[in-house]
């Protein structure tokens, strides 16, 4: 790491997280030898980007978060640019320029890109201690800028927005989320999971405000430029030393703006993660994905989708044919010790199509949904107890026709003794894991 830019490469992955990470593990499976080359804005070695939020709260070290040991990129002969951003792609020349004037030419090109935080059109958006939280110096900056003493207002009370306000929370910070929809959550969970995370919030003193949005964000008298609090619309201010903009992200797509790659709401690829042009593939955040589920391409901005289609890329680009099976929206967390695991269609768009079974709500939050259409599983919440999770998302990526036994699929009574034996063998190889 650390050394000149190569001129030429066999292989270069641009982006050094969960898909490039997959991309060259898989190259170096099929191929030994070849030269990797991974270029990396960041200056750090690989990190699990969904743990930022146990840094900020001090609960762990940038070491503690690598995504591989240090010895990673040497033991696999890769030369990792830290530090390096990716200016022009010129597709016909199969080359890139980079920020610091070299270029790298190479034969196989990997799109792994992310995504970039959405910020939002909020007059004041641009003072000191607006910060966002998709990245390790977002957490960075605001351990060292914002005091544990600090009221901080959140924006969004998505993934992100969840997220980042537990963690402020566990450090001492008083916080307040704003989310414009009318739950928090909204779409990852369905109505009766939004409200259970939104009273383990408020028990842990986060002040959720729903069905509102910031309309500004107001400077101190003293120094204009510095927050001191945020204008709601429905007129009411609240003081605030800090903002957070944690509404979400958007692919990264300027590299390719003006080449022949192609793109709809991200990069198009194929079900070998090949792109529109000749040896350029894409995974991640930045690439539509299929979605086994829905049966089409679409976003899926999470971290098994990036690895899972990083390596089916990897594989591709080093002449190994691998086909990507797909994944679907999955999301597991745990806010102050509330665990929760969701997949698939959890807000069935109509009821005449799907059938959605619940379990009565239970003490200490214990909640489990389950949709289905056509006998099969395409939806699943699981709050409290989740510990057939990975049985249902088994019968998901399977299409098990679940007929006969669907009372006990939120009864607390499924097992993998629940589906027949050949439907058993199938979940156990094909259950996703939650995170990587």
């Amino acid at each position: 790491m650390g050394r000149s830019a190569n001129t030429k490469t066999r292989y270069l992955i641009i982006g050094n997280s969960a898909g490039g990470i997959g991309s060259a593990e898989a190259i170096r499976q099929a191929d030994r030898t070849g030269p990797i080359t991974i270029i990396s804005e960041e200056p750090y070695p690989a990190y699990s980007r969904p743990l930022i939020s146990e840094y900020l709260s001090g609960r762990r070290s940038p070491r503690e978060m690598l995504l591989r040991d240090t010895a990673f990129y040497s033991r696999n002969g890769i030369d990792c640019l830290l530090g390096r951003r990716a200016l022009r792609l010129d597709v016909e020349n199969r080359t890139v320029e980079l920020d610091d004037g070299t270029s790298i030419g190479w034969e196989k090109l990997l799109l792994a890109t992310g995504g970039t935080p959405i910020i939002p059109k909020v007059k004041g958006i641009d003072k000191k201690g607006v910060f966002t939280f998709t990245a390790l110096d977002d957490a960075k900056a605001i351990r060292q800028q914002v005091p544990p003493d600090a009221t901080v207002a959140v924006i969004g009370g998505g993934l992100i927005g969840v997220s980042v306000s537990q963690a402020l929370s566990q450090r001492g910070n008083s916080v307040v989320m704003v989310e414009l929809m009318d739950r928090v959550l909204s779409a990852a969970l369905d109505k009766r999971a939004s409200r259970l995370v939104e009273k383990t919030l408020q028990a842990a003193g986060i002040d959720v405000v729903t069905g509102c949005a910031v309309e500004e964000i107001v400077g101190m008298a003293a120094d204009e430029e510095r927050v001191a609090a945020v204008l709601l619309n429905d007129g009411r201010r609240i003081e605030c030393q800090a903002v957070i903009a944690a509404i979400g992200v958007l692919p990264r797509t300027d590299l390719i703006a003006g080449t022949a790659v192609g793109t709809d709401r991200g990069i198009v690829v194929d079900r070998h993660m090949a792109t529109s042009c000749s040896d350029i593939y894409a995974c991640g955040d930045a690439a539509e994905a299929y979605d086994f589920v829905r049966g089409e391409e679409k976003l899926t901005p999470i971290w098994p989708n990036a690895y899972a289609g990083g390596r089916i890329a990897g594989l591709n680009m080093a002449g190994r044919p691998a086909v990507y099976e797909g994944t679907t929206n999955m999301n597991s967390f745990n806010y102050f010790g509330l665990p929760i695991i969701s997949a698939g269609i959890v807000e069935p768009p109509d009821l005449s199509s799907y059938k959605v079974l619940q379990s009565p709500m239970a003490n200490g939050g214990t909640y489990q949904r389950i949709v289905l259409r056509d006998n099969r599983v395409v939806g699943m919440v699981f709050v409290g107890d989740i510990q057939s999770a990975g049985i249902v998302i088994g019968l998901m990526r399977t299409r098990a026709d679940v007929r006969g036994f669907q009372r006990s699929l939120v009864s607390g009574g499924l097992s993998l003794a629940s589906p027949p034996g050949e439907l058993r063998q199938a979940m156990l190889a094909q259950a996703m894991p939650a995170a990587i």
